[in-house]
């Protein structure tokens, strides 16, 4: 009285979750994403009868399929869930569940590998936005061991290199929604900006905050989660975003001077429950608004005026690095951004969902 539906739970950067072909799940979307909530076991706050890990990070499906583009090698539908709600959400992209779409790819068969490494063009079908990513593949097979560490996955693992090709305005109209660098909202000044990621920049002393707070003293502030949701309505607003209540975006990050020799520290809140990081896109977003004269976090990184930019991102558990390229016919305009990630397989094999949510057929 079960259906099982093959799947791959992977790690990739600092989230995880199971990743399908597409072909495997229902081709409608509403019953497509009532098997997700089945497989997730969600809503619950444990997410007990699920795969789901009981929080945000650990709550995400990948959705894979080949190429229906010319020139785009892989297609990648990312899906975040949330523990204790029935909703299903594939506007946002996810940079870190992106690391694992090309292994994903190679394990299941969609794609062959090209050599020693691996490069393949993948549109994100939520913001319509492509990467290339570049895998390790000796010997025709996914290498996941190698010396690449990323903050907030323990060990070490084999580099995963993503290029982000036309991130701007990837859910907004542009890289600045709002017109302008910085803003006046709700009494607070903010930097309202997507490149990736739809972000709410605003220094962390002006919502009573010094940046160095604990994810747990962060969590526990109701006043604080209540100002910062109110700030994050009307900001959703003045993005052309309309009412975002009950949407996962724009994600709020309080700023402040860095601490541990990166250009600027971190905490983002995705958008109610302080990250234990940062997400892939907001420190591309993080990043990006760094090198723009003006902005909210330009005034608190110290970065020097080249047109390619190393930006280290402090965060609660450590630091993200992203590589930024300005225009130099436009310094305002960021032409390319890349970071590494790693990723890795973790199981394989089939997930059962009841059959009164989905009996395997067609729908």
């Amino acid at each position: 009285m079960q259906t099982p539906i093959k799947t791959l739970f992977m790690r990739g950067g600092t989230s995880r979750g199971p990743f399908f072909n597409e072909a495997d799940l229902p081709a409608d979307p509403a019953l497509r994403d009532r098997v997700l909530l089945a497989v997730m076991g969600s809503p619950d706050r444990r997410q007990i009868d699920g795969l789901g890990g009981a929080h945000p990070l650990t709550s995400k499906v990948g959705i894979v399929r080949a190429g229906t583009r010319e020139g785009v090698d892989l297609e990648f539908l990312f899906a975040q869930l949330q523990p204790d709600r029935d909703t299903v959400d594939t506007t946002p992209n996810c940079g870190n569940m992106l690391a694992a779409v090309v292994p994903f790819a190679l394990e299941t068969g969609l794609v062959k590998p090209q050599g020693d490494k691996t490069t393949l063009r993948v549109l994100t079908r939520n913001t319509d936005m492509c990467c290339d990513i570049t895998v390790e593949t000796p010997n025709g097979q996914v290498n996941y061991a190698g010396d690449a560490r990323i903050d907030g996955v323990p060990g070490s693992s084999a580099p995963i290199v993503i290029n982000f090709l036309d991130t701007a305005g990837s859910v907004c109209s542009g890289l600045l929604p709002t017109g302008q660098v910085r803003d006046v909202i709700d009494g607070i000044e903010v930097t309202c900006i997507d490149n990736g990621m739809p972000l709410v920049i605003f220094r962390a002393a002006d919502v009573g905050c010094s940046g160095q707070e604990s994810v747990a003293e962060l969590n526990g502030n109701d006043a604080l989660k209540a100002r910062i949701e109110r700030l994050r309505l009307a900001c959703g607003h003045a993005m052309g975003l309309g009412d975002v209540s009950a949407k996962n975006y724009p994600k709020m990050t309080l700023v402040s001077a860095p601490t541990a020799g990166g250009h600027i520290n971190t905490r983002s809140f995705i958008p109610h429950v302080c990250h234990d990081a940062i997400g892939v896109l907001a420190a591309v977003t993080v990043g990006t608004a760094c090198v723009l004269d003006g902005s909210i976090a330009r005034e608190l990184a110290p970065l020097g005026d080249g047109l390619i930019q190393q930006v280290s991102v402090e965060h609660p558990t450590g630091e993200f690095s992203v590589e930024l390229e300005r225009d130099a016919a436009d310094p305002q305009n960021v032409r390319r951004a890349a970071l590494l990630r790693t990723a890795r397989l973790i199981m394989r094999g089939e997930v059962m969902v009841p059959a009164a949510v989905w009996n395997g057929q067609s729908g």
